[in-house]
C-alpha cells in the first residue's frame, strides 16, 4: 500500500476508519432548523432505538461531544442528588464513571476486579442485598482497557431482581454486540457516533426508559448536559436546544444506512469477529500472546502482551507500523505491559492481513526473535 495516497488504517477503538460514503456525506451545509436536517435528526434517533430494540419503551436523547459527554449527561440526569451509585469497575472507563459521580457530588461505592477479570456476580448479589441505599448500578459492556466483554445479561438480571436501576456504558459495543431492551432491562444505555456504527466523532447519545426520564426534571447539574431538558425540547420543537453537530449527524445517518444494508448488528458482529480471528491467529503464529482468553475477548479491540525480547521497543514498533499506514493503540493496563490493536471500523479481513504483513516485516527488521512475553 502506498501510505501517502490515502489516510492510514485506524486499528483503534475509535475514532476509526470510515467509509468514503460517510466522509462524502459531510461535504455539504445544512441549516439546523431546516426541514431536511430535522428529518435526518429524527431518523437517527429512531434508528438508534431500533438497533436497541427499544421502541415504545425508551427514547433516544443525543448530546454534543464525545461519548464521555453522554455518560456524564446520563449519570447527571438519571442519578438523583439523594441517590447512591454502585459502579462495577474492571478498567479505565468504569473508573471514569466514578470520577464523574465524584464531580457531581453524588454518593458512590464500587466493586472492582482486575482489567482481565469480569465483575463478580456473587459480590454484586451480596452488595445489593446488604445495601438498600444503592439506587443505581453502572457497568461497562465492553471495557476497552483490555477488550473484555462483561456479562451484561447476568448483571442486569441481578439488578432487576433487587429492584435497582441499571445504566450501561455501551460505547465500544453498541451496534456490534447485541443489546436488546426486550432481553435486558436497563434504564439507560450510552454510546457515541464514532464507534461500532462507524460514524465520525462529535456526538454521544443515551437510550433512556421514557417513564424514568419523565421523572428526572431538576436532577441535572448542568444546563448543557441536562438530557431531560434536551428531550423535552426535541419532542416539542424537533430541534436541538443549542447548535447541533450537523455534519456529524448527517454522516451518522449515512453510516447507519450502510449498517442496516450490511445486516445490522449480526452483520457487524460477524465482520468484526472475523477481523479478530484473522488478527489473533496471525499474531499467535508470531509468538505474541493476548491478554484475554478467547471466551472473554470481545471482537472490538485486542490487548497483546509486550514481547520480552530486548529488541522490542514499542515506540519504534508503533512508528514503523504508522509509516506503513497502520495506526495501533498503546496499552492502558496495570496488570501487564501491553499494546492494543482494534478490529472495528470500515475494515475487513484484507486489512487485517495487510496489518499482519507489516507486523511480520517490522518484527524481522527490528531483529525480534519472537513476540512471546516470556523471556527466551
Amino acid at each position: 500500500m502506498n501510505s501517502t495516497a490515502q489516510d492510514p488504517w485506524l486499528l483503534t477503538p475509535g475514532p476509526l476508519t470510515t467509509s468514503m460514503a460517510t466522509k462524502e456525506a459531510m461535504l455539504h451545509d445544512w441549516g439546523s432548523r431546516d426541514a431536511t436536517f430535522i428529518e435526518t435528526n429524527q431518523r437517527v434517533r429512531d434508528n438508534l432505538l431500533k438497533i436497541a430494540e427499544a421502541e415504545g419503551c425508551h427514547v433516544c436523547v443525543p448530546v454534543q461531544g464525545s461519548g464521555t459527554f453522554a455518560v456524564e449527561a446520563t449519570i447527571g440526569t438519571l442519578l438523583p442528588r439523594g441517590g447512591k451509585a454502585l459502579v462495577l469497575i474492571n478498567g479505565a472507563y468504569g473508573k471514569r464513571m466514578v470520577k464523574i459521580i465524584e464531580y457531581l457530588g453524588r454518593t458512590c461505592t464500587t466493586l472492582e476486579t482486575p482489567e482481565d477479570t469480569p465483575p463478580s456476580l456473587e459480590d454484586l448479589e451480596e452488595t445489593l442485598s446488604n445495601d438498600p441505599h444503592i439506587t443505581h448500578v453502572l457497568v461497562v459492556h465492553c471495557e476497552t482497557t483490555s477488550g473484555i466483554l462483561n456479562p451484561i445479561k447476568a448483571v442486569a438480571d441481578i439488578v432487576e431482581r433487587h429492584g435497582r436501576h441499571l445504566i450501561i456504558d455501551a460505547m465500544s459495543a453498541f451496534g456490534a454486540i447485541a443489546l436488546s431492551a426486550k432481553d435486558i432491562r436497563f434504564d439507560a444505555v450510552m454510546a457515541s457516533s464514532n464507534k461500532c456504527l462507524e460514524g465520525v466523532p462529535g456526538m454521544g447519545f443515551s437510550i433512556i426508559r421514557q417513564s424514568v426520564l419523565e421523572k428526572c426534571k431538576g436532577n441535572a447539574h448542568s444546563l448543557s448536559l441536562d438530557l431531560h431538558d434536551q428531550w423535552v425540547t426535541m419532542e416539542e420543537t424537533k430541534q436541538w436546544r443549542f447548535t447541533p453537530p450537523i455534519h456529524v449527524i448527517v454522516a451518522f445517518d449515512k453510516a447507519m444506512e450502510q449498517f442496516f444494508e450490511a445486516g445490522g448488528v449480526e452483520g457487524r458482529f460477524a465482520r468484526y469477529s472475523n477481523n479478530r480471528r484473522v488478527l489473533v491467529d496471525g499474531l499467535r503464529e508470531m509468538g505474541f500472546e493476548t491478554l484475554l482468553p478467547d471466551q472473554l475477548q470481545a471482537p472490538i479491540i485486542v490487548t497483546i502482551k509486550m514481547p520480552a525480547d530486548p529488541a522490542f521497543d514499542f515506540q519504534v514498533f508503533y512508528d514503523r507500523l504508522k509509516d506503513q499506514g497502520y495506526i495501533i493503540y498503546p496499552g492502558k493496563l496495570t496488570v501487564a505491559p501491553s499494546f492494543r490493536i482494534g478490529c472495528i471500523g470500515a475494515l475487513d479481513e484484507s486489512h487485517m492481513n495487510g496489518a499482519l504483513d507489516v507486523i511480520r516485516q517490522t518484527v524481522a527488521d527490528m531483529g525480534i526473535k519472537t513476540g512471546s512475553p516470556i523471556a527466551a
